[in-house]
């Protein structure tokens, strides 16, 4: 019983050098070690991409496609000065949020407009829905604030130069995704 103890305690450190391993292996070229990689942090990457996306899943799957080709490419100049979940982390949301820039450049609704289009996505007093749905019917800016600040742990400011926004306007898009959410789940605003 205290083997199991004392194995379980050095989990992450072992996961830490298990993921150094394979990163060098993989970054000399090594296909089954990335594809280690990958099976090992796509699930949890996926689910940050899928509620930035909105909970589309074609976006998200692309936009995690797109952070595995990123990684890949740019594996050889990995550091190991963070763990390789924090730096495939980190890859993952910058992409999702290029991409969510994209979309806004490109006249995507990017704000209340957007939600006039989605029939039977709002809620009437005293309905209810779950979290994940109402978090897809935030105005994109909005709802990567929410999940970056309430989600990932991210302060205003490092939101502020992913975004390209001042820290006030993070500030008050987070307010407003709060809000918006209270009302989405039946709640007074």
């Amino acid at each position: 019983m205290l083997d199991a103890t004392v194995s379980t305690a050095h989990a992450p450190a072992a996961i830490a050098a298990d993921d150094d391993s394979l990163a060098r292996a993989a970054a000399g070229g090594d296909r089954q070690a990335y594809e280690s990689i990958y099976r090992r942090h796509s699930p949890r990457l996926y689910a940050v991409v899928w509620r930035l996306c909105g909970g589309e899943a074609a976006r998200a799957d692309d936009v995690l496609q797109d952070t595995f080709i990123r990684a890949w490419r740019a594996l050889p100049q990995f550091r190991f000065e963070s763990a390789l979940a924090t730096w495939l982390h980190r890859l993952a949301v910058n992409t999702a949020l290029m991409e969510l820039r994209a979309r806004g450049a490109e006249g995507e609704p990017a704000d209340e407009a957007l939600l006039d289009d989605m029939p039977g996505q709002t809620t009437c007093p005293g309905q209810q829905i779950d979290l994940e749905r109402a978090l897809e019917t935030l105005p994109p800016r909005a709802r990567a604030v929410l999940v970056l600040h309430d989600v990932e742990g991210w302060k205003h400011q490092e939101i502020a130069v992913a975004l390209g926004m001042a820290i006030g306007s993070s500030k008050a898009q987070l307010h407003r995704a709060r809000g918006l959410l209270r009302v989405r789940m039946g709640e007074p605003a």
